[in-house]
């Protein structure tokens, strides 16, 4: 590994490492990723998995935000990977995304579930709807996924699914019950699932990140709210979006060829 591509501690100021480069680890895979935004885990995801080899299928509900991921995909892999509008909420556009991924290249190895939607609302004062919506993108939604992604997996008798779950699956943060009973879904989701698929060939595992950041947590969360989840971490900082997809091709690849129903924290919040 040479020094420019191996990652550096963190510095004493919080600042982030270099990224690490590509070495090969989902060389010939094919990798459907669903939320691939042009920002955010979903897209950096994407980008890692065609640093790593693979051939990716992208996937968004918003159709400009999947064009522009699109394009910046084909910068670095030189050619424009599949990308399908899809609402994880409407089972039909989820079969939809994983048929045309298998007509585009003939079968996919890996599906990341990375679909999710935040929200901030205290128990008292949260309507149904807030409940309802939060519950139906982030662990119905990746059930419709997991469910279409599985069927195709267990008729080849191979492949990986990772999901995106969340610290906040484990821990309690005010004004964020909807979101991490949906998160704490995902991880029992991804228990279950894996003991089921084994038998298939198949592994199912989840990352949990603490807090990553790109731009979309304005949406939810103040600046003195981030301020403070920051102060929570040892380094001092949040994830690079890229260090969660780091987490997540690693339990993609054969790397993690034993590990499956685990859920894997990428973290570096106190205790």
């Amino acid at each position: 590994m040479t020094e420019s591509t191996q990652a550096q501690p963190a510095s004493p100021s919080g600042a982030p490492p270099p990224p690490v480069g590509g070495h090969g680890l989902l060389e010939g895979k094919v990798v459907v990723v669903t939320a691939a935004a042009g920002t955010g885990i979903g897209f950096a995801t994407a980008r890692r998995c065609v640093e790593e080899g693979a051939t990716v299928v992208v996937s968004d509900a918003h159709e400009r935000r999947l064009g522009e991921a699109a394009d910046a995909l084909a910068e670095l892999a030189g050619d424009r990977p599949l990308a399908v509008t899809c609402d994880v909420t409407v089972d039909s556009e989820v079969r939809r995304l994983y048929e045309l991924a298998i007509e585009e290249h003939g079968r996919f190895d890996v599906a990341v579930n990375n679909a999710g939607l935040g929200g901030q609302a205290d128990v008292v004062d949260m309507t149904d709807d807030q409940w309802s919506k939060v519950l139906d993108v982030t662990l119905s939604g990746t059930f419709r996924c997991m469910r279409a992604a599985l069927s195709h997996l267990y008729a080849q008798g191979s492949g990986v699914v990772v999901n995106n779950s969340s610290v906040l699956g484990w821990r309690a943060q005010a004004g964020q019950a909807h979101y991490a009973a949906a998160k704490a879904g995902v991880m029992a989701l991804t228990r279950c699932a894996a003991v089921e698929a084994a038998p298939h060939g198949v592994r199912v595992n989840a990352v949990a990140p603490s807090l990553a950041l790109h731009p979309f947590l304005n949406r939810v969360m103040s600046d003195e709210e981030l301020d403070e989840l920051r102060r929570r971490e040892v380094f001092g900082r949040g994830a690079e979006v890229w260090e969660v997809a780091n987490v997540i091709v690693f339990l993609a690849s054969g790397y993690a060829s034993y590990m499956t129903g685990e859920v894997v924290s990428v973290s570096s919040q106190h205790a």
